[in-house]
């Protein structure tokens, strides 16, 4: 199937969702760029993965049911892969991330430029790294909306 998307609001602003027909493939923060073609606001893939944001905005919903196939190098789905793995309402540190995928902590870096990246916001939630002083650093989508998103989550802000 080729690739299909849909728009919905959110109190983050206006988000795309691409699915390749089978599972999620993006979910991008306004301003992003419109595809010209396949549309497809009733596709079950995107009907569900709109119904889930809905939910988790409503503070209804605390993990995420989505096939998902970001598109990235080796290393990016290891990082993001341990996105994933980062529970509701907490963080990690770009360093602790590192070690969880088996490297160093100095590999935060690289670690940071692979989370920037993740195709798939809020689903894979980039916004629960921190750095490791815990202050909000860095986020792809706006340091408005990664705060918003970690107070949705209840998260203690430092």
């Amino acid at each position: 199937m080729s690739d299909i998307w849909t728009v919905m609001e959110s109190p983050v602003g206006e988000i795309l969702i691409r699915s390749d027909g089978t599972a999620i493939t993006e979910i991008a923060f306004s301003p992003f760029e419109t595809p010209v073609e396949g549309r497809s606001d009733d596709a079950p893939i995107l009907t569900d993965a709109r119904a889930q944001l809905s939910r988790y905005f409503a503070g209804e919903l605390t993990e995420f049911d989505l096939p998902l196939r970001p598109s990235g190098t080796e290393f990016q789905r290891r990082v993001w892969a341990a996105l994933t793995a980062i529970p509701f309402g907490t963080t990690a540190s770009y360093g602790q991330i590192a070690v969880q995928i088996g490297m160093t902590p100095s590999a935060s870096r690289a670690v940071g430029l692979a989370n920037g990246r993740n195709p798939i916001a809020i689903v894979v939630p980039c916004h629960r790294v921190v750095g490791a002083n815990g202050k909000l650093v860095g986020y792809a989508g706006g340091l408005d909306r990664k705060r918003h998103l970690l107070k949705l989550e209840d998260t203690a802000l430092v």
